[in-house]
C-alpha cells in the first residue's frame, strides 16, 4: 500500500504538516471539547487579506420548534458585479460538529460569494457536545426553510436555492435536505443544487480511505471517532440516515456537486454517495482533488490547487442562477 505522505502533492505537503502541528490531538492528549477550542483558538490565523464582498450582516433567524433562534451570517456579493436576482446558498460550515464556527469559516464563505456572486447564508449551528445529534440538522433546515421563505428579501433568485457545506457540514447539507423532504413540519424550499466539500456522510468509518488515510495528512482516523462520539453521544445511532446520509434513499434530493480529497480518510464516502445519487436518478458531479488532504480549500490564498477547486465550486454556484440548471445535470466526473 503506497504510503499517504507519497501520494500527497508535493505543493501540499507543508501545509499539511504546518495544519497537523497546531490541531489539537482529538482523541489521544486532548478528551475535552473545551480543551480542543482553546486549542484551536490559539493557533496562528492567516496573515492575508479578507477577501472583499458587497455587505455582511449578522442576525438571528428563527430556529426549530422549541428551540432558540439560529444565528447566521449573510454575505452579499458586489450588486454592481452581480445585480439580482442571484443563487443563494445555505451554508454549513465543518469542524466535526464540535469545532469552527462562523468565523473560522469567513475567509472561505467571502471568496466563495465573491466568486459566484451568489448570497450567501452561513449558519451557526448548536455544536457537540452540549447539543448532540439531531440538533444542529434541526438548525440547518430551519434556516434553509427561512431563506426558501425570505428569497427575495435577499435578493435571490427563487430557482437557485442553493446547500453546501464542507466536511461535518457537509453531513449537514445532505441531512438538512433529507430532513425537509421526509420528516412532517418540515416541508422545505425547492432546492436546485447540494454541494457537498469533501463531505462526512457515514458513521461506521469503514472504508478503504478511512485505513489507506487512516493518518499522516492533518485529518487521521482517531479525529473522526472522537468527532462522531461527541456528536452521537453514548447510545446514539449512527445508523439513522439524518446522521449518516449515505444510508439514506436519495431519490428526489437536487443534483450534486461532490468534492473530494484523494489524501482524506472521507474520501470513499464521498465517492460512494455520488454513485448512490447516480444510481437512484439524481445527477451528480464527482470532482477528486486526488492529491489534495481534507480541508484544503481554506489554503487558496497560497496553494494553486485550493484556488482552482474553489474557483470550480464558485462556477457552479454561478451556473444555477444563469442558466436555471446545474452542470451536474448531466452527472460524471469533474477534474
Amino acid at each position: 500500500m503506497t504510503d499517504v505522505p507519497d501520494r500527497l502533492d508535493p505543493a501540499a505537503r507543508p501545509y499539511a504538516d504546518a495544519m497537523a502541528a497546531f490541531f489539537p490531538d482529538l482523541g489521544g492528549a486532548v478528551t475535552t471539547a473545551d480543551e480542543a477550542r482553546r486549542i484551536l483558538a490559539a493557533a496562528p490565523g492567516s496573515a492575508g487579506p479578507v477577501p472583499v464582498v458587497g455587505a455582511v450582516e449578522d442576525r438571528d433567524v428563527p430556529g426549530p420548534d422549541g428551540a432558540a433562534p439560529v444565528p447566521v451570517r449573510v454575505y452579499y456579493p458586489d450588486p454592481l458585479l452581480r445585480p439580482g436576482p442571484r443563487p443563494t446558498v445555505v451554508f454549513c460550515h465543518g469542524g466535526g460538529w464540535v469545532l469552527c464556527d462562523l468565523d473560522t469559516h469567513d475567509a472561505t464563505v467571502r471568496e466563495l460569494c465573491r466568486i459566484s456572486g451568489a448570497v450567501f447564508v452561513s449558519v451557526d449551528y448548536r455544536r457537540a457536545p452540549e447539543a448532540r445529534f439531531p440538533a444542529a440538522v434541526h438548525d440547518a433546515c430551519a434556516v434553509l426553510r427561512w431563506a426558501g421563505a425570505h428569497i427575495a428579501e435577499l435578493g435571490g433568485d427563487p430557482a437557485a436555492l442553493v446547500v453546501a457545506g464542507d466536511s461535518a457540514g457537509g453531513n449537514l447539507a445532505a441531512a438538512s435536505l433529507l430532513m425537509a423532504r421526509d420528516h412532517h413540519g418540515y416541508g422545505g424550499p425547492a432546492v436546485a443544487l447540494q454541494v457537498l466539500i469533501y463531505p462526512c456522510l457515514d458513521a461506521a468509518q469503514d472504508t478503504e480511505s478511512y485505513r489507506s488515510n487512516a493518518e499522516g495528512c492533518f485529518l487521521t482516523a482517531t479525529h473522526m471517532r472522537w468527532f462522531w462520539e461527541q456528536y452521537l453521544g453514548p447510545g446514539g445511532d449512527g445508523r439513522d440516515p439524518l446522521a449518516s446520509p449515505l444510508a439514506a434513499d436519495p431519490r428526489g434530493l437536487p443534483p450534486a456537486y461532490v468534492l473530494v480529497a484523494g489524501c482524506d480518510p472521507l474520501r470513499d464516502e464521498g465517492e460512494a454517495y455520488h454513485h448512490r445519487l447516480i444510481g437512484s436518478g439524481v445527477s451528480s458531479v464527482l470532482d477528486e482533488c486526488s492529491g489534495m488532504f481534507h480541508g484544503f480549500l481554506a489554503l487558496a490564498g497560497v496553494l494553486p490547487e485550493a484556488r482552482q477547486a474553489l474557483e470550480r465550486l464558485g462556477g457552479v454556484i454561478d451556473s444555477v442562477g444563469k442558466n436555471g440548471k446545474t452542470s451536474g445535470e448531466t452527472g460524471g466526473d469533474a477534474g
